[in-house]
């Protein structure tokens, strides 16, 4: 009995041998007494549960900060010394800022919870030769199971009768066209986008019927392998939070050794008393920690939360909104988000052009929008009769439509393909051609094309249309302006080849001339004597928008990576449009399989494009930017991007075609799946940074002129100027409101030419330090003066009251000036 650890290699033999290793009969299934052992053996269908963290331990992780535990001590010591009012503030203050803290942190992670929920609940299986319905946990490796469209695949299964079967995997490879299923034996190293005979656990059968053999359950399978990933996947703490705890830590130990130098100073040397030295180095402490920074934070993080989505840009972890403007590499995927997702014919060959002489077809998406050219010149299909034919045949033998919803724009009802083809016929003015359809074969894998019977204008014909090579094989003519003629299989072959390495797909169209008497049509009375008309290139194409987006990019110093499921062909050719892919060749995911991580660090210095890619590739792809110490953000839309879109700075999942799991696994998600709106948001996220930046240099001087004005104090041996709960007071409230005006700045000029930040820059660099002290000086000197001036009287009751009131709004005066 083979185990299920060894399910890598079943797409890559006989389905017998399958069958056969797992013990299986391929009429009967499995008997019961069989199944008892299997599931005792490898255990119930189902991904284990992860275990929450409850709110409350979500709520007490909050208080673990260096700054925190120096607030809680001296409300402590001002507890034990009967100084309530001060233990009380103090203390109000923490809960204030464990409360900020807490709803910053966001909602939990729930990715894991979204991956069980794709599974399925309920497989048909044959057993003891009946085929039976039973909870999906109870199935094991060498159960048949029976599929049919509609079903979510419930396991890993190795398929072993197919007819006409098509999957939906893109939640599991992220590509958006629907899978062509067999049950032929492919190569060891195919990937999984090409496992064509393998059937995964969470997609689902759209059209078909099929039989397969299980060969993975649980966390054994793909769906389950990504779950594990995702357990095992660290995720990073954004830039801003490391920096502010960094910042924290360096204040923190200079706070203890400022204030317990000046309690022995008072003590031994001015021969304060011990209450007094204990108040004061608590005032030293809650002069120099800056309580209203996380307010301030906070607000200035939410504020560019809400530009952001009005921008198209939801941001789930409030600290992420900063993390944008560190990035210095976007690794993208390329459906939906670099392009369209929107099937677009672009070129037509007939017999009388030529691959350097095509016509060419404006416009893109299923708006039926847009001329078709030919040689620089627009073309009437009317005055054409061989386009006018193919368009006929794409419009006619197709069973796709388009229509405006209540916004105006055009919706796609059917197959990407199809409705590539059903616009064009719009374009070509042929968009009210239906002719009577009197019988359809529809697109089977077996047989690779569609055929229509028409009743047109009194005649019967028959159109056709499928893959290139099935359908010319099926020609023995072709049209031309003059009729038809013998055709030249040479010819097609060069310009299929000349089409498909632009990165397009093939689509072939032909028809036959039926007798009045036909009113059927079967595969077999489809003889080869059919016309053919011409060939249609469809590709989807890339956003008009990301070109200047990647170009902004450049400018920026952000790189711009492309990582897609697609093959290297059509990767190539979009990311040559987009420029990204001038440079080098795609690289594969069967390259990047047999490289090293040395070799792999390298790669990624030298490649922008990489095909073909499984969950593995990216993930070791993102482990390879940071070792480069890049700062990365990642894309995604499938169940397979979740573990990189959680290693990445910043994981980016798709709003429209994105998976739940991948959005709870992202900090950012699109809400249009547009790559210029991350562009938009890197802009957001670098002024978000310059106003966080500002506001810490406008608090930071009001916490150093009250630490000055102590200290001053302490060494002249006189009362403190200030009280704790006066020091609190302006750091909570008069600092907070003043700040608010900065957390609102507009964008600073030629942000986007800039290069990224390291991300290991400090918040305070040296000029501003220098700025700091000099300001705190300047602050803490009036303030020291004011309370002198006042003081002479006496300090003592209502004349050292009024003298710390003078002193303090002196404070609050030099620091709004």
């Amino acid at each position: 009995m083979s185990e299920q650890t060894d399910a890598g290699r079943w797409h890559a033999e006989q389905a017998a041998d399958v069958l056969e290793q797992l013990e299986t009969d391929s009429g009967r299934g499995l008997n019961s007494n069989r199944v008892g052992e299997l599931l005792q053996q490898h255990g119930r269908n189902k991904l284990p549960e992860e275990k929450k963290r409850s709110w409350v331990a979500r709520l007490f992780a909050q208080f673990h900060n260096v700054l925190i535990y120096l607030l809680i001590a001296a409300a402590v010591v001002a507890g034990i010394l009967s100084e309530w009012v001060e233990a009380a503030v103090i203390l109000a203050v923490v809960v204030i800022n464990v409360l900020v803290s807490f709803i910053q942190e966001g909602k939990a992670e729930r990715a894991l919870e979204g991956i069980r929920n794709m599974l399925s609940l309920e497989a048909v299986v044959v057993r003891d030769g009946k085929r039976q319905t039973i909870d999906a946990e109870e199935l094991v490796p060498g159960d048949l199971v029976v599929l049919k469209s509609g079903d979510k695949i419930p396991a890993d299964l190795r398929l072993v009768s197919v007819k006409s079967l098509r999957v939906e995997e893109s939640p599991l490879t992220g590509e958006s066209e629907e899978v062509e299923k067999s049950v032929e034996p492919v190569d060891y190293e195919a990937v999984l986008g090409d496992r064509t005979n393998m059937a995964f656990s969470g997609t689902t059968v759209t059209y078909g019927e099929a039989t397969g053999v299980v060969i993975a359950t649980g966390t054994d399978t793909e769906i389950g392998r990504i779950n594990r990933m995702m357990k095992e996947t660290e995720q990073h703490t954004t830039p801003l939070l490391r920096r502010i705890d960094r910042f924290g830590k360096v204040l923190s130990l200079l706070i203890v050794l400022v204030a317990g130098g000046f309690f022995a100073f008072g003590l031994l040397v001015q021969q304060f008393e011990l209450r007094e030295m204990f108040m004061a180095s608590i005032s030293i402490v809650v002069a120099f920690i800056p309580e209203g920074l996380p307010a301030i934070l906070t607000i200035t993080l939410a504020l560019g939360v809400q530009r952001m989505a009005s921008r198209n840009a939801i941001i789930r972890r409030l600290p992420s909104v900063e993390t944008l403007g560190s990035v210095s590499v976007i690794c993208s995927d390329k459906t939906g988000t670099l392009t369209r997702n929107e099937m677009t014919v672009r070129s037509i060959i007939t017999a009388e052009t030529s691959s350097d002489r095509s016509y060419e077809v404006e416009g893109s998406g299923y708006a039926p929008e847009g001329r078709l050219r030919r040689n620089g010149e627009d073309v009437e299909p009317s005055d054409d009769p061989v386009l006018l034919q193919l368009l006929q045949c794409s419009r006619a033998c197709n069973d796709a439509s388009i229509s405006q919803d209540e916004h105006g724009a055009w919706q796609l009802h059917g197959a990407p393909t199809e409705g590539a083809l059903i616009t064009l016929a719009h374009k070509g003015g042929l968009g009210d051609y239906q002719p009577e359809r009197l019988d359809a074969i529809p697109f089977e894998s077996e047989h690779k094309y569609m055929a229509t019977l028409n009743e047109d204008d009194g005649r019967r014909v028959v159109f056709l249309k499928g893959a290139p090579e099935r359908v010319i094989e099926m020609c023995d003519r072709e049209l031309t302006a003059d009729g038809d003629r013998s055709i030249n299989r040479d010819f097609w072959m060069e310009q299929m080849d000349a089409i498909a390495r632009r990165g397009e797909r093939v689509i072939a169209c032909a028809l036959q001339e039926g007798d009045e008497e036909l009113s059927s049509i079967e595969h077999d009375s489809l003889s080869s004597n059919f016309v053919l008309l011409g060939l249609a290139g469809i590709i989807d194409p890339p956003r008009e928008e990301v070109v200047d987006a990647i170009e902004e990019c450049r400018q920026a110093g952000i790189r711009v990576i492309m990582i897609t499921g697609d093959h290297a062909v059509t990767a190539g050719a979009v990311a040559e449009q987009l420029g990204l892919g001038a440079d080098s060749e795609p690289i594969t995911g069967a390259e990047l399989s047999q490289m090293s991580d040395a070799d792999l660090v390298q790669a990624v210095k030298d490649h922008n494009v990489f095909a073909r890619t499984n969950p593995e590739h990216k993930l070791r792809l993102v482990k390879a930017l940071r070792e480069q110490n890049a700062l990365c953000a990642m894309t995604g839309d499938g169940v397979n991007d979740a573990p990189a879109l959680k290693s990445a700075d910043i994981g980016i999942a798709m709003g429209i075609k994105g998976t739940e799991v991948t959005k709870e696994a992202a900090e950012m998600v699109l809400t249009d799946d547009n790559f210029a709106s991350i562009v938009h948001a890197v802009e957001e996220g670098r002024t978000i940074y310059d106003n966080i930046k500002k506001t810490i240099l406008f608090l930071l001087p009001a916490n150093g002129a009250e630490a000055l004005v102590i200290i001053a104090a302490i060494l002249l041996g006189l009362t403190l100027p200030i009280s704790p709960v006066q020091i609190l007071w302006v750091n909570m409230v008069s600092a907070v409101t003043l700040a608010l005006a900065l957390t609102v700045e507009p964008m600073e000029r030629r942000v986007m030419q800039r290069p990224p930040r390291r991300h290991d820059t400090p918040i305070l660099d040296r000029t501003f330090f220098r700025r700091i002290v000099f300001v705190s000086l300047l602050s803490g000197g009036f303030t020291f003066a004011a309370f002198m001036l006042n003081a002479q009287d006496g300090m003592e009751g209502e004349r050292l009251a009024r003298a710390r009131t003078i002193a303090v709004n002196m404070l609050v005066i030099a620091h709004a000036f």
